[in-house]
């Protein structure tokens, strides 16, 4: 038995009478139901959203600008918006009104515009008091979900477009005043032209002040020094003329007396000279008399010696030479000296007549000293006398130098202030002409760069300012409408779904061929070609729907059907085989694959997007690659990950076949649970 001989008996089998047959129709229809009907539903929402009733309210009363002008730009929105028609705009008088219509349900959402949205807008001319325009908006969910994300696009549209025109005008503003300060600047280069000059002329006459007060500073340092000279030397004088006036006083007080006393002096003197001499004379006489003692004391000492010699001679103790050469030794070295007393008088003595004679001559100087010294107490008078008048004359010159000290130094601190002053005002005078200058040429080339833009270049700089950032979008590829963007995914479900419900009316495979002796791999097929014939078709049909009915238009229209065939030929052998392997249960997993793919794919939101354990589901199942592929080929993209889709598809086909041939393999063999099973199929 071959494969087509067995698929081509199932096909019998399914259209063998008109219910069969209608079955079939009504399968093939079912992804028609699910995808073409959705998209035709959903094709283009956002073209139809001026059938929306949506509240206006425009509470705005206006507001003066700073150039007098008169701000309504609350009206001027609202008009904007009744022209664009994007809804069925509602006029309505109060907020309360249409606030209250909004949780209604009257009105889907409600766009207020405040009483101070034109004084807000005019604010920024005021430094002080600068707000935001507010536009307030009201929605309720409950009305429906999205339409507060279509809201919140209108609202910015809105906010772009009034923040550009206002932004346009106070640029304009802006471009004027700086045409003002241009020519106010060249106004201000000007003055400091003229500035710099008469500068210029200051640090001339500083200059010529300040080598004068050099001059005069250098004079009054000299005039200072000679004056601090001239006052040590009155200083000097003055404490000189002190110490003599005080010495001379002194001298004269201690001299009163001299005369009486020099006087006395001569007389004791003489006395003394008489007494001296007298003295003298007995001192001489005493003198001899006690050197003639010492002789004969001497003589009677020798004779002693002599006898005692004698003696010991005679005793025959001594020889006589012994005896001879003894004395002649005592003689030798006992010569006898006088007396320590008559040496002493005798020295005294000659003292005594140097004081006799120096007495002789000091009264003699003494006599003439108390002649003299009358006449000396009279010349210490008159010079202490001198002195006083000089110590009185010197003390009024130091007073009167130290004045004039003190005045040549003020005049020296004055004139050094002064020429460091004139100093200061030369470098200051020298700094102001160049900072003039600078400053006069900085303000002109200032002047050059601040604009004074003419009208038509104000108005086009205007809108370049109100509106900086200008997006260029480039679409690599682009869906035409909301139901283009959704159509890549709910084909795809559908065919899934379409492919799912073939196994609610066919047999994975006939208990026919599993009682033949074909081999497993051709029941298998045999049982999956049935299936693949009317997925094939469902594909087929759906595309064509789609792209002729809805006017879907892709790009590479002969490559998306390819896509379809593929896709269809893929699930028909996973759904196929999954059931054929494990029943009436297969069903369930065919509905959970199902589920995870919807929620994995990346068929609305970036499958990226979607929690980490979906990621694998993503990555593993077939759905998420043929969303992909289906959207290069309708939209136009890179068709180089189409290659890797179909061989993926392909992948997919030979995994469900697999399964079916183990299911084949596995249903040869009854068992009771074959005859009877728990769940019918």
């Amino acid at each position: 038995m071959t494969v087509l001989r067995l698929a081509r008996s199932e096909l019998k089998r399914m259209t063998g009478g008109l219910l069969p047959k209608l079955t079939i129709l009504a399968l093939t229809l079912v992804p028609l139901l699910y995808g073409a009907v959705y998209l035709y539903a959903n094709w283009d929402p956002y073209g139809k959203l001026n059938q929306i009733d949506a509240a206006l309210v425009v509470e705005d009363t206006g507001a003066a600008t700073s150039d007098g002008s008169r701000l309504d730009a609350g009206h001027k929105v609202a008009d904007s918006l009744l022209e664009a028609h994007n809804f069925n705009w509602q006029q309505v008088s109060s907020s309360a009104d249409a606030d209250e219509g909004v949780s209604s349900g009257k009105y889907a959402f409600a766009l207020k515009i405040p009483r101070d949205f034109s004084a807000n807008l005019a604010s920024p001319g005021s430094f002080d008091a600068a707000n935001q325009a507010m536009l307030n908006v009201t929605t309720n969910d409950a009305n429906n979900y999205l339409l507060s994300t279509i809201v919140d696009k209108l609202t910015t549209a809105v906010h772009s477009t009034v923040a550009k025109e206002v932004g346009e005008e106070t640029a304009n503003k802006l471009l004027t005043g700086f045409g003002t300060i241009h020519s106010q600047m060249l106004k201000a280069s000007d003055g400091a032209h003229s500035l710099a000059d008469g500068v210029s002329s200051l640090h001339t006459g500083a200059a010529s002040l300040h080598e004068g007060t050099g001059s005069l500073r250098s004079g009054a340092a000299e005039l200072a020094a000679g004056q601090h000279k001239l006052l040590d030397g009155a200083n000097a004088l003055n404490s000189g003329a002190g110490q003599l006036s005080s010495g001379l006083g002194q001298l004269k007080d201690k001299t009163a007396t001299l005369p009486q006393d020099s006087r006395q002096l001569a007389d004791g003197a003489a006395q003394v000279a008489a007494g001296n001499a007298a003295l003298n004379a007995k001192v001489q006489g005493l003198a001899g008399q006690m050197a003639a003692a010492d002789q004969a004391a001497a003589q009677a000492e020798r004779a002693k010696v002599a006898e005692s010699t004698a003696r010991m001679v005679a005793s025959g103790l001594m020889l006589q030479p012994q005896a001879d050469a003894l004395m002649a030794d005592y003689d030798a070295h006992n010569t006898r000296a006088p007396s320590g007393a008559a040496a002493a008088l005798k020295g005294a003595a000659g003292q005594i007549q140097q004081l006799a004679d120096g007495s002789a001559a000091v009264s003699a100087g003494a006599a003439k000293l108390a002649g003299a010294t009358p006449a000396l107490t009279g010349a210490v008078g008159k010079a202490s006398a001198g002195a006083d008048q000089l110590a009185s004359g010197s003390a009024a010159l130091a007073s009167g130098e130290q004045n004039a000290a003190a005045g040549a130094d003020k005049l020296s601190e004055g004139a050094a202030q002064l020429d460091d002053g004139a100093a200061q005002l030369d470098s200051g005078s020298a700094q102001a002409a160049d900072g003039a200058g600078t400053l006069a040429g900085e303000i002109a080339k200032g002047a050059g760069q601040v604009p004074n833009p003419d009208d038509s270049q104000k108005n086009s700089l205007a809108k370049v300012i109100a509106d900086p950032v200008a997006v260029s979008n480039v679409s690599q590829a682009k869906a035409g409408s909301y139901g283009a963007g959704l159509a890549p995914f709910f084909l795809t479900l559908a065919l899934w779904i379409g492919i799912f419900m073939l196994v609610q009316a066919m047999r994975p495979i006939t208990q026919r061929a599993l009682a033949s002796n074909a081999p497993s791999w051709k029941i298998a097929a045999g049982g999956w070609l049935p299936f693949l014939t009317v997925a094939a078709v469902q594909a087929s049909l759906l595309t064509l729907v789609v792209d002729v009915g809805l006017g879907l238009n892709p790009v590479h229209p002969v490559l998306m059907w390819v896509l379809m065939l593929a896709a269809a030929m893929a699930f028909s052998a996973i759904i196929q085989g999954i059931v054929a392997l494990l029943g009436t249960p297969g069903k369930l997993v065919v509905l959970i694959l199902l589920v995870l793919q919807l929620v994995s794919s990346g068929g609305t939101f970036p499958w990226q997007t979607t929690p980490e354990p979906l990621h694998v589901v993503h990555q593993v199942l077939p759905m998420g690659y043929v969303v992909g592929g289906m959207r290069h080929l309708i939209y136009g993209a890179d068709l180089a990950g189409i290659v890797p889709v179909m061989l993926g598809l392909v992948g997919y086909t030979v995994l469900g076949l697999a399964m079916s041939a183990v299911a084949v393999h596995k249903h040869k063999f009854w068992t009771l649970k074959t005859l009877k099973p728990e769940i019918a199929v």
